[in-house]
């Protein structure tokens, strides 16, 4: 079965460049514009345009379908739009600050024959990493044991989101990307992950969560966006659902 092989964020070869330019503070980090995107005749997304100001914690809602996870893989240049455009931290190129921005997949995109710390020093490798120590501070950040040697094919799923997360910190990027971040892990460290993300958006990074578990970051998320049949429907500043409001 064919694998998908993990890249940092434009999924190819090509080298990372970082020309990010300086961004008005009342400026948007993210700006969506008229965006739709086509699969066959299915549209994934129908012309969606969207601001989004920096330093704030986002959980991205909906039912299956609803084009959360197309809307975050666009915003990471992953996927290319049919219709519109992205713009993230000023630029609408956005191989040109991909390394402002970390992506954690779902589901995750680990080498399962290599251990955590050897993935990370792969990932690490690619994006011209040098410092011996980040590996383990961001492993140690997401609370797993640096000195763990076993395979990740034998981690717990638990383990191997923690694991995924720690890839998409690995640069430091200034905006987060995370879908599906508390699948199958256990509720004790889903809320070690909240509170992780809650620290970080404190530092000022931007952080965008897709979720089926939104009631984890309830008090936690700055802000709500739903979504159905590829639309931003609402934007709310609690978990409260719109068909309820």
């Amino acid at each position: 079965m064919f694998r998908e092989q993990p890249a940092p964020l434009n999924e190819g070869s090509q080298p990372i460049v970082n020309d990010s330019k300086p961004v008005h503070e009342d400026a948007p980090i993210v700006l969506v514009s008229n965006l739709t995107k086509q699969f066959g005749r299915f549209a994934a997304l129908r012309s969606v345009s969207a601001e989004f100001a920096g330093g704030r914690l986002y959980a991205i809602l909906g039912d299956n379908g609803a084009g959360k996870t197309t809307l975050l893989r666009t915003m990471a240049g992953l996927t290319e739009p049919t219709r519109g455009n992205v713009t993230i931290l000023g630029r609408s190129d956005l191989r040109s600050v991909c390394r402002q921005v970390g992506y954690m997949a779902h589901p995750s995109l680990l080498y399962d024959e290599m251990s955590g710390m050897e993935n990370l020093r792969y990932f690490a490798a690619l994006y011209g990493i040098e410092d011996a120590h980040r590996c383990a501070a961001v492993i140690s950040a997401v609370k797993l044991d640096p000195e763990l040697t076993r395979p990740v094919g034998q981690y717990s799923q638990g383990m191997r989101q923690r694991m995924s997360l720690a890839r998409a910190l690995l640069h430091d990027p200034k905006i987060l990307l995370l879908d599906e971040p508390f699948s199958n892990v256990d509720i004790g460290s889903a809320r070690e992950m909240v509170k992780l993300l809650a620290e970080m958006r404190d530092e000022g990074k931007s952080i965008f969560v897709v979720t089926h578990q939104a009631s984890l970051l309830e008090g936690a998320a700055d802000e709500f966006v739903w979504m159905q049949s590829g639309q931003i429907v609402g934007r709310t500043r609690d978990f409260q659902p719109l068909e309820v409001r």
